[in-house]
């Protein structure tokens, strides 16, 4: 007995005709109840007298399709695919099978590798959130945060990306440092201003780089400021609105890039075999950063820019660098990092005064008394004492655990021939007296340890 396979369209259609066999229908009526014309309904009565059941199963089924491509060329792409770039969607190991001469629409490599095993989208349904629009503006705001991620694949030790992302056009700027440090962050921004100018406002997230977490001063109480860190104090200088997150979520724009990054970028430093910083920094100012935005970027939904130019007045390594306030001592001089910093005979300030003692990127230390640079000599360090330290203690730490007093103890109360002993210390009088009195006839009472 033959098993045939029909779909729902199918059964009903059977179900159908077998009435009209069973001559409780008519033609007509079947043709309303399927939805189709009276003579295609004639043909599919015919086709049901002649061949039975089977002759209501589509013709084509079980047949490959016209449309499929080459057998080959689908054996070929898996192959390539398995062995180099399992690890890649389906859009981007299209792009790079192109560059092979494998060409393969994205749609048609998802199905292959779909059918093939070798891809499975997930989904995962996340909490319900609102997308923020883009800024109408180019350089209205900037988003920046540092990406921890194994970006060269054990061929160097883990970095950081700190990636700048524009919030209306999309385009990005990035650079690798080792850690994400407050120099980092400097650097970056030093680099993004000097190439587009300063952003009216800057997302970032809430680290400790960005929030400070001391008490405010008495100064800053009754100015109403909130303490700042060094990178916000900068950022107020230049006129930048520093904006904190309070969820991954509220900076969606950088974090989504982060991912993007860490899926073409990583693939694509592996494809140069690069395993060095600078050489990856050089990689992406020179091969990646122009091609990823011209084909990533956005235009802006306005056409000004609201970056603002750094002119001349605008001294970027002396805001964007460590500023500690120091008083001038006695000799002239200003302490730093365990030196003194030996001021000019002609300076402007005098002891007692509070100077500024700014650190820039590079090393250099600069003094500034207000807004007037102080002039410094040649700096000395301040001699370290030796402090003798004690020797390492070697073996195992001593416990008392499992040690028993010796016979003539004070905590036993007497001694070896069962006589009381008598304290050394004078006795006191009144109340304390009777305590001791009573803590000893306490102790004579008590058994000896065996």
């Amino acid at each position: 007995m033959e098993t045939l396979k029909m779909s729902r369209l199918e059964r009903r259609r059977l179900e159908i005709l077998s009435r009209v066999k069973s001559g409780k229908l008519r033609l007509t009526e079947a043709s309303e109840l399927l939805g189709i014309g009276y003579r295609q309904m004639k043909r599919v009565w015919r086709r049901y007298q002649l061949e039975g059941d089977g002759g209501l199963i589509h013709g084509l089924r079980g047949r490959q399709s016209n449309h499929q491509g080459c057998r080959s060329l689908k054996k070929r792409v898996l192959a390539r695919y398995a062995k180099s770039y399992s690890d890649h969607g389906p859009t981007l190991a299209a792009e790079c099978l192109a560059e092979e001469g494998l060409k393969v629409s994205v749609s048609t490599l998802r199905r292959w590798l779909s059918q093939a095993g070798l891809w499975l989208r997930q989904r995962q349904r996340k909490e319900h959130r609102r997308r923020r629009p883009r800024r109408d503006h180019y350089g209205e705001l900037v988003q920046m945060d540092g990406s921890h991620h194994d970006w060269f694949e054990g061929r160097c030790e883990w970095a950081v990306l700190m990636v700048m992302i524009d919030d209306a056009t999309g385009r990005i700027d990035a650079r690798f440092f080792p850690e994400e440090t407050q120099a980092a962050a400097f650097e970056m921004m030093q680099r993004y201003a000097m190439s587009h100018g300063l952003p009216a406002a800057l997302y970032v997230d809430r680290a400790g780089i960005y929030r400070s977490d001391r008490e405010p001063t008495a100064e800053e109480i009754l100015a109403k400021k909130e303490p700042k860190t060094q990178f916000g104090r900068a950022m107020e200088t230049l006129g930048i609105r520093l904006i904190l997150a309070h969820s991954p979520q509220a900076k969606g724009r950088v974090e989504r890039m982060n991912g993007t990054l860490q899926d073409r970028l990583v693939k694509a430093l592996r494809r140069r075999r690069i395993k060095h910083l600078s050489t990856a920094n050089r990689f992406l100012e020179e091969e990646f950063l122009g091609p990823f935005n011209a084909r990533f970027g956005k235009t802006p939904a306005k056409a000004a820019d609201r970056h603002r130019t750094v002119t001349a007045e605008i001294d970027l390594r002396r805001v964007l660098a460590v500023h500690e306030e120091r008083v001038v001592q006695n000799d002239w001089t200003v302490r730093w990092n365990n030196r003194f910093l030996q001021l000019e005979r002609d300076s402007d300030a005098a002891p007692g005064d509070r100077v500024t003692v700014c650190e820039q990127l590079d090393g250099r230390l600069r003094l500034f008394w207000g807004d007037r640079e102080l002039a410094y000599g040649t700096t000395r360090t301040e001699p370290r004492t030796t402090r003798r330290r004690r020797p390492p203690r070697h073996g195992p730490t001593k416990s008392n655990q499992g040690r028993r007093p010796s016979p003539t103890h004070p905590w036993r109360g007497r001694d070896t021939k069962g006589s009381r002993r008598r304290s050394p210390r004078r006795r006191g009088r009144g109340r304390f007296a009777a305590l001791r009195s009573l803590r000893s006839l306490r102790c004579a009472n008590r058994p000896r340890p065996r």
